[in-house]
């Protein structure tokens, strides 16, 4: 935080860092650069809160991204997530107890030719069905 508190754009970059560094933005290290910076805590959190790269809850170990872009939509991938939903018990933006895993809805991945798409973590799965989804579910437990 010392090298970059007087960069223009210091507070992002710092951000960037610390969720590169834990995961995610606890309140603790929100609370600390708060301190570090002289910035009240309330801007920081509506930093954090206002872009979506940023996450105040720990990420599983395996994040879901589920495409509900408008290819993806028209071909089912709303039913996509809720199956992903279902057989996790967790909902957009949380995490399974055990860490395993973790929703994000995406607006577009941009493999719209295979609608619908979902992608864990680095790797793409298209023309999906609700059929699909637990076997590649599978893979990752």
């Amino acid at each position: 935080m010392k090298e970059k508190r007087y960069k223009k754009g210091a507070l992002m970059m710092i951000l960037q860092e610390a969720q590169d560094l834990f995961g995610y933005l606890p309140i603790e290290i929100q609370k600390m650069i708060s301190k570090e910076l002289n910035i009240p805590l309330s801007e920081i959190y509506g930093v954090a809160t206002f872009y979506s790269q940023f996450s105040l809850i720990p990420k599983g170990e395996n994040v879901i991204g589920v495409c509900l872009g408008t290819a993806c939509y028209v071909k089912g991938g709303q039913d996509i997530l809720a199956k992903i939903e279902e057989i996790l018990g967790i909902t957009i933006a949380e995490t399974t107890p055990d860490r395993k895993f973790s929703i994000d809805a995406t607006r577009c991945l941009g493999s719209c030719g295979l609608a619908p798409v979902m992608m864990i973590n680095d790797e793409i799965y298209g023309r999906l069905t609700v059929d699909d989804v637990e076997e590649i579910l599978n893979k990752y437990r």
